[in-house]
């Protein structure tokens, strides 16, 4: 999840401004250090300590107990941030079926089904604002990565239909697109290849500090659509529509089957709250 690497004093901007605030997850004692940390860096005057909830996208059935649990914490919601997310990196051939549906539940049903369960109560007092948290690569796909991809681009289709669905209740949608945050595990290195170029993190990417900038501004301009990236990676984009036969080219060109299959070993970048 992204809360989890962007650091509690940076995203303690975007807390004040909500001042009530509710934690969702799946694991109890993850929760609690996030808040604890969050309450002691924010300023106790201007916002509340946050209510927990757990959520577990593996387990669809409690989602229904879940909408009336956070609901019930404040009687509304005004503003939803979805950004649960998880990561896996393999070729297609080496991943199973269980894996595809564990992927599926965390990085598309349960986001949806949590904005469908609040929806009604937006709707109902005609407000709210919905951020969806998304990969860059909801408008990017790379190799060995297609397990969550497709659900990126799936997921990012569904709140752009939503923002249409729901602008007459006064409800805004909006959709972060961000690329990798910098937080590299100690030690790790880059593979070398024609588009390994678009995952080195300290040039691609971006800082904890400035995800929750970013998400606070959105939150005061309710701009429909951000891309959190630098340029080179806004170009891919662009050329993958403008030049698609030269994208996939380059895509194809940089793919080394067998490093990849060296590490289906289950690169799993499962990103908890």
């Amino acid at each position: 999840m992204l809360l989890k690497m962007i650091f509690p004093l940076a995203f303690s901007r975007v807390w004040t401004q909500l001042q009530f605030f509710i934690l969702c997850g799946k694991t109890w004692e993850k929760l609690e250090g996030f808040a604890d940390n969050l309450t002691s860096a924010a300023d106790p005057k201007l916002t509340f300590p946050p209510k927990l909830v757990l959520v577990d996208f593996g387990d669809m059935n409690s989602m229904p107990d879940v909408i009336v649990e956070t609901l019930e914490c404040y009687g509304c919601v005004d503003v939803l941030i979805l950004n649960s997310s998880l990561k896996v990196k393999a070729p297609v051939q080496s991943t199973s079926l269980k894996m595809d549906k564990l992927v599926m539940d965390n990085n598309y049903f349960g986001p949806i089904t949590v904005a469908k369960g609040l929806l009604p109560s937006m709707m109902s007092r005609r407000t709210g604002h919905v951020i969806l948290v998304n990969s860059i690569q909801g408008k990017l796909a790379m190799p060995f990565r297609a397990t969550c991809e497709y659900l990126d681009h799936a997921v990012q289709a569904f709140f752009d239909c939503l923002r249409a669905e729901v602008q007459e209740y006064g409800i805004s949608v909006s959709t972060v697109n961000h690329t990798f945050i910098i937080s590299p595990p100690p030690g790790e290195k880059t593979k070398k290849s024609i588009w390994s170029i678009f995952s080195k993190q300290k040039v691609m990417g971006i800082t904890p500090a400035e995800a929750a900038s970013e998400i606070l501004k959105i939150l005061n301009s309710k701009k429909r659509e951000v891309v959190m990236a630098h340029s080179l990676p806004k170009m891919a984009i662009y050329a993958r529509s403008l030049f698609p036969n030269v994208f996939f080219a380059v895509m194809a060109a940089g793919v080394n089957n067998a490093a990849g299959v060296n590490n289906i070993a289950a690169l799993a970048d499962s990103e908890e709250p």
